[in-house]
């Protein structure tokens, strides 16, 4: 940005910016009460907006959500193979279906394990209700909160309100976090809403040129938390909704520690603060000597509002969005989430490899080490998966209170999260993500069983 941002700032600048932005708080950020509003099963009583509507397209859709997302899923395998004999002229759809072998690969299991599960054929190693049938019940989630925020992330990212609340906040968030303050959007999305969003919307600012590589890293693996209600399911589930309250604020407290000491460490601080593919860097500027926070925050508002795309580029680039959401993400999900889960289900591999957190859990006196130990790790996978390891009555209460708030804090399971960080631009790979997974724990475990201890 040049000396002076807006000029003569126009009420049309003005207006376009307030508007969008207002419902893009509406959407993204201010939770309300939508819930009591429509009688209607199923809706959480307060969510975000895009997490209403959301939850509303699930339930109005609810007997072709399925179908949707199996025919998705199958035409991402058929155009993909199809792609390897005929030459896609269209940029776009090229670089959605011409994918590498492996990629394919994951795209043809998707397709095989999402059909077997469905029409109900096959090993029940596949088709279980604690294999296929788990992941294909993530799929409507996934289909109506990609479609929403494919055309409504712009209300936040393109029209000043990432702009003014991040340089309200840049200096704050810099000096603890190494990242610019408009990551706190991220973060407040991913709180209210799903951890896909703030990946999703980490995503799209990295290539705008708004992260460098290093920031976008760290941001995705340290803000894009799993949501407010979907931790609920997980309290819900051991037993714990009465003490809702301290269960959550523990894992605010163990992923706020995660969040300070993770991006001055490996791996998080190997990357570079290169630009997207050498894009210029947009980054947050200091204040200039005569005018105060606000005032320059507003300006940068305005300035970014008056330069938004025009509603046809945004309609435009939504639809590319939600294509290359459900033709690349959603046959990963299936793929690799089964797969995971199989792993976990039916195979010794995680009791193997607990083994030694079992003295871990013992060094911290944490009851029932034997069972718990699994579902430490087995969080990698699914973040639901640990809590049904350690729900029912042999288990002592203060060990499911641990590993509940645990497997929230962990934040990376490739069911969800993690599959779309491999699937976005952010250049994180597998081995990253299962080493930031083992330092998340290792950070966040002591804590939990500190506080767990003092509230039992």
């Amino acid at each position: 940005m040049q000396g002076n941002l807006v000029g003569s700032t126009s009420k049309s600048s003005f207006f376009k910016f307030l508007i969008p932005s207002l419902f893009g708080l509406l959407l993204f950020v201010i939770p309300l009460p939508y819930g009591s509003m429509i009688p209607l099963e199923g809706l959480s009583s307060i969510n975000i907006g895009i997490g209403f509507i959301a939850e509303l397209i699930k339930i109005v859709f609810a007997d072709y959500m399925l179908n949707i997302a199996l025919v998705v899923i199958i035409t991402s395998a058929i155009l993909s193979i199809l792609s390897k004999f005929i030459n896609i002229k269209n940029e776009f759809l090229n670089s959605v279906l011409n994918v590498s072998p492996f990629w394919l690969l994951c795209r043809i299991l998707g397709a095989i394990f999402i059909t077997m599960t469905l029409f109900n054929v096959g090993p029940k190693v596949i088709i279980s209700d604690v294999t296929g049938q788990t992941i294909i019940g993530l799929l409507p989630s996934l289909l109506a909160i990609f479609l929403v925020s494919g055309f409504f992330l712009p209300l936040v990212v393109d029209f000043g309100l990432m702009d003014l609340l991040g340089t309200l906040i840049s200096k704050f968030m810099y000096k603890l976090f190494k990242v610019p303050g408009r990551a706190a959007v991220d973060a407040v999305s991913s709180w209210l809403g799903d951890g896909t969003l703030g990946v999703m919307i980490t995503s799209t600012q990295y290539k705008q040129g708004y992260y460098t590589t290093k920031e976008a890293v760290i941001i995705s693996v340290c803000f894009s938390l799993v949501s407010l209600p979907f931790s609920t399911v997980i309290a819900d589930q051991l037993g714990l909704m009465s003490m809702f309250v301290p269960f959550y604020g523990t894992v605010c407290i163990a992923s706020l520690a995660c969040a300070l000491i993770m991006p001055r460490i490996y791996p998080l601080n190997k990357f570079s603060n290169s630009t997207y593919n050498g894009v210029a860097h947009l980054k947050e500027e200091l204040v200039p000597s005569g005018k105060n926070v606000f005032e320059f925050a507003f300006e940068k508002a305005l300035y970014r509002a008056e330069n938004a795309p025009s509603f046809n580029t945004i309609i435009i680039q939504g639809i590319k969005t939600v294509i290359d959401m459900y033709l690349g993400l959603l046959p990963l999900v299936m793929a690799w989430g089964t797969l995971a889960l199989i792993t976990a289900e039916f195979t010794p591999v995680f009791n193997i490899i607990s083994l030694p957190i079992v003295y871990v859990l013992n060094l911290l006196q944490i009851p029932d080490a034997h069972i718990a130990a699994p579902a430490v790790l087995v969080g990698f996978t699914d973040m639901f998966l640990p809590s049904i390891m350690v729900s029912g009555d042999g288990v002592s209460q203060i060990t499911q209170f641990i590993i509940g708030a645990l497997s929230i804090s962990q934040l990376i399971f490739l069911t969800e999260t993690g599959a779309v960080i491999l699937k976005s631009d952010i250049p994180l790979n597998l081995k990253d993500l299962f080493i930031i997974f083992l330092i998340r724990t290792a950070i966040a475990l002591p804590i939990i069983t500190l506080i767990a201890n003092l509230l039992f």
